[in-house]
């Protein structure tokens, strides 16, 4: 690969094959058009977020099933422009890195960027789902009343609901932080985004009076993020703790504690692009092609939930194991 790419990028090997043989060189000739028009990191964040969330418009249409031929072109446009947001929002990052434009908004916005995507696309699949039901209901033997399509309609926002603020945030919230923890063994503090929810609320407590509403609000959302991240992690912050306890700033512990620290979690971080952007959707385009989106909801709940808890298991287990052999 282009080494400029591999430049561009927080890691290889955080990144899946795909991303990293046909996303990221795309996002870098991308990055490096914008940047020859001093195009503001934040902004192609901001475009990402219009892709993404023009999408659940397309999506709203049944498939080949309920609308034959508009209704499948209408849910491919709706993939293109989804996959259209996740490419900008892929090259928000490499702008940042290549212009040197990083900023703690950026950060803020990139991990945004997602929710603004699903959350109308989950309220345009629910509608579709009251829209085009049949299939269902024939799997489940009920009569398509009006009564039945409410009922079964509410039932869906449930799942939806639930998949959207524990499926969907609490597991991309997991794997963003894992990524960061993965790139501080890796590359130390300097080379990772890791955040913590004390040092954020400083950040907040500390903006001036004139701070604008928004920028204050999107603040409090972030420590609230990092807080979540660190409730789901007991044992990975009791390793942090240890850490600083032990050696004081990241740059003092050895290498050899690095090292092994990296060759745990390396292995991990693989399955961590399982429960970010490239899988989950394809599974949500798959179940809207043919005809049932209603069942990304359970998928999310239930299958992607299994390889978040699995994830977050075996990470909580090393660090566990660390913080014994440390303590030594």
């Amino acid at each position: 690969m282009n080494e400029k790419i591999l430049k561009s990028l927080k890691s290889t090997e955080t990144e899946d094959c795909f991303d990293l043989y046909v996303v990221r060189p795309i996002c870098y000739y991308l990055a490096e058009f914008f940047n020859r028009f001093d195009i503001h990191p934040n902004t192609v964040t901001i475009w990402s977020m219009i892709f993404g969330a023009v999408s659940c418009f397309f999506f709203a249409h049944g498939s080949f099933y309920y609308e034959p031929g508009v209704g499948l072109l209408m849910n491919i446009i709706g993939i293109m422009l989804l996959m259209i947001g996740d490419i900008l929002d892929c090259t928000d990052g490499q702008l940042a890195r290549i212009s040197g434009k990083k900023s703690r908004m950026g950060r803020i916005l990139d991990g945004v960027a997602g929710f603004a995507w699903f959350t109308p696309i989950y309220l345009a699949l629910i509608w579709r789902f009251y829209q085009h039901h049949d299939i269902e209901f024939s799997w489940l033997g009920l009569q398509d009343t009006p009564t039945n399509a409410i009922i079964a309609t509410i039932v869906v926002f449930i799942l939806a609901a639930y998949s959207g603020l524990h499926g969907l945030a609490g597991q991309q919230r997991l794997a963003d932080y894992y990524i960061q923890v993965h790139l501080f063994f890796q590359k130390g503090e300097k080379g990772s985004e890791l955040d913590n929810s004390a040092r954020q609320q400083e950040i907040l407590d500390q903006m001036p009076k004139e701070t604008p509403f928004v920028e204050r609000l999107f603040q409090q959302q972030y420590v609230e993020y990092t807080k979540k991240q660190e409730k789901v992690t007991p044992q990975f912050q009791r390793l942090m703790a240890v850490l600083k306890e032990k050696y004081g700033t990241s740059e003092n512990i050895p290498q050899e504690v690095r090292n092994e620290l990296h060759a745990y979690s390396r292995p991990l971080v693989k399955y961590v692009g399982m429960i970010v952007f490239n899988f989950r959707s394809a599974f949500l385009f798959f179940f809207c092609l043919i005809d049932l989106p209603a069942m990304n909801f359970l998928w999310e709940i239930i299958g992607l939930g299994l390889v978040a808890w699995w994830i977050n298991h075996r990470h909580e287990a090393f660090c566990k194991k660390m913080v014994e052999k440390l303590s030594m």
